[in-house]
């Protein structure tokens, strides 16, 4: 087994986050080891539903999609499949109750997921607020940024020598009363180096915005109101501080719920690291991508073989919540309870630069609502396939499901699009949907900087072929307006949410990102994050785009 067109950077990604290595650190893997010892662990699990089941014949189709780079699951499947560790979920979402008692019992799972590559997420929303007096001990509380500091310092302890950096969301409602000490916790860059931060904001919170109302802040232990601010006052601070330093986003909380599939087990109040995953205390999510242009026939859509690979993915992510080995037992009941998984796409603006169709157009938006529908269409076909033969998620009933006529499902979410930030390296393809971050870029993978040229751009050039500049669009071409648009054409077809940063350009407003957030509002969207170029020292990715000459 082999795989074919590897790029120098991804076999470098391989070597610094996937091949096991033996006690004097040497590779003892290749990339196509990799994909056969996953391919086998999770084909694994057919047998535990039939004795008589082919494991071979799954093992090679999955390992089939791998290699082809058609199909490849989130990190942690590929890092830890086979291997002692052996946890394969990317996302977690834990509960932060207002007591000492459950605020160190998550700290500590947290660094137990962390160990295993997993990324967490909490709602500090029932902390009791800065001064707030604690009985009996007749002390104060420091407040929930004060714990945040408290579970980021932690995260940087368990660094996992940056194999993959500990990741974390940190959620807050907007009617906390330290919501302001929140929404600027990040104005110091030495602070939450390991959290991502979002504000949680209701439909009311929005009208009040709009209407010129003031908004309630409320006490979260006695439910009191406390105080009220001019809502489109803290909207601007909101909009201050990202555009200052890319935090907090928002996540619409009330459109979140709405969807939520299993509203008898509780609100959903927060998110995975990079939120595109909403879920309830001690859930786990594991998430797998669909390579887009590995379905382009020529100048159309083959979606004959993207059904192929839906009903593929759906079966390898149903599979891996079989196997999967939780550090933590309440994550593993919870995550059996409602099985939930995040199929997804990458490779997008590739997928339009093949087909010769700008981001920033119509056809772009009505391909993308197509493409999703088809998933999810189809996606709820092969979940329910599953079902048929292995049973509904236990908490079926206690789900929407039943009310809407559905008889058989075997996962309460099927559909998220992830980021896939490694995994399209892996790919060589464009990440998620977004469009391409820049042509020529300087990666920084682990503990090194790489100069990057994407590899359909270098492939053009190498064949001579015209570079169309309608065409090969990067996130700075495109104007905020469109990718929110192209955001909300994936969303209207997505389970869960759409990972996708509004990328802007240095000279950009703070009033530009207050715009942006009330649009983000009214398009139904799930949540929003804004990235203004240079606003963060130490990003990533540093841009070279098609005007620059220097970079070409």
């Amino acid at each position: 087994m082999s795989i074919d067109n590897l790029t120098p950077l991804a076999v470098e990604v391989f070597k610094k986050r996937y091949l096991a290595r033996n006690y004097r650190g040497e590779t003892i893997e290749t990339p196509a080891d990799v994909f056969a010892r996953v391919a086998r662990v999770v084909a694994e699990a057919d047998r535990l539903f039939d004795a008589r089941a082919s494991v071979r014949d799954t093992e090679a189709r999955f390992a089939s999609a791998m290699t082809s780079l058609s199909f490849l699951p989130n990190s942690p499947c590929l890092m830890n499949a086979g291997r002692p560790l052996g946890q394969l979920a990317a996302c977690f979402v834990l509960p932060v109750e207002d007591h000492l008692e459950s605020i160190f019992q998550s700290l500590k799972d947290a660094a137990l997921i962390h160990h295993t590559g997993g990324g967490t997420g909490f709602s500090f929303s029932r902390l009791r607020p800065a001064g707030d007096t604690i009985f009996p001990a007749s002390g104060v509380t420091g407040g929930p940024v004060s714990f945040i500091r408290l579970f980021d310092a932690a995260t940087h302890l368990i660094d996992r020598d940056r194999i993959r950096p500990g990741a974390n969301m940190g959620v807050l409602h907007v009617n906390h009363p330290d919501i302001k000490a929140f929404v600027t916790a990040k104005q110091d860059r030495r602070q939450l180096c390991h959290f991502n931060l979002s504000v949680a904001v209701d439909d009311l919170f929005i009208d009040c915005v709009k209407n010129g109302r003031d908004y309630p802040l409320v006490h979260p232990r006695t439910g009191a109101e406390v105080a009220r601010l001019p809502a489109a006052d803290l909207l601007g601070l909101m909009a201050a501080s990202a555009w200052a330093t890319g935090d907090p986003g928002i996540l619409f909380l009330d459109r979140i719920n709405r969807a939520n599939p299993t509203p008898e087990m509780g609100p959903l109040e927060a998110t995975n690291p990079c939120g595109e995953q909403p879920l309830l205390p001690y859930e786990s999510c594991t998430l797998g991508s669909i390579n887009l242009t590995r379905i382009i026939d020529g100048n159309a859509i083959d979606y004959g073989k993207l059904d192929s690979l839906v009903h593929l993915g759906v079966h390898f992510l149903d599979n891996v919540v079989e196997v999967n080995r939780h550090p933590i037992s309440r994550t593993g009941e919870w995550s059996r309870m409602n099985r939930k998984i995040g199929l997804g796409v990458m490779g997008f603006a590739d997928m339009l630069i093949l087909l010769g169709i700008p981001y920033q157009s119509e056809q772009a938006v009505a391909l993308a609502e197509a493409i999703m529908s088809r998933v999810q269409q189809t996606a709820e076909a092969a979940s329910a396939e599953l079902a048929v033969k292995r049973g509904n998620f236990p908490a079926f009933q206690q789900s929407v499901f039943p009310a809407r006529g559905v008889t058989w499902r075997r996962n309460a979410t099927l559909t998220t699009v992830a980021p896939t930030g490694t995994i399209s390296i892996l790919a060589g393809v464009s990440s998620s949907v977004e469009p391409v971050f820049a042509f020529d870029v300087e990666r920084r993978i682990v503990d090194q900087v790489f100069k990057d040229v994407h590899p359909l751009y270098q492939r053009y050039r190498r064949e001579g072929r015209p570079i169309d500049r309608r065409i090969f669009q990067t996130a700075w071409d495109v104007s905020p307006h469109w990718h929110l648009k192209i955001q909300a054409a994936f969303q209207k077809n997505t389970d869960n949410a759409v990972s996708k940063t509004v990328n802007l350009p240095e000279a950009a407003t703070v009033e530009d990102v207050r715009d942006l957030f009330l649009e983000a509002a009214d398009m139904n969207l799930k949540g929003i994050t804004v990235y203004r170029d240079k606003s963060h020292p130490d990003q990533i990715l540093s841009a070279c785009s098609l005007k620059n000459e220097e970079c070409s």
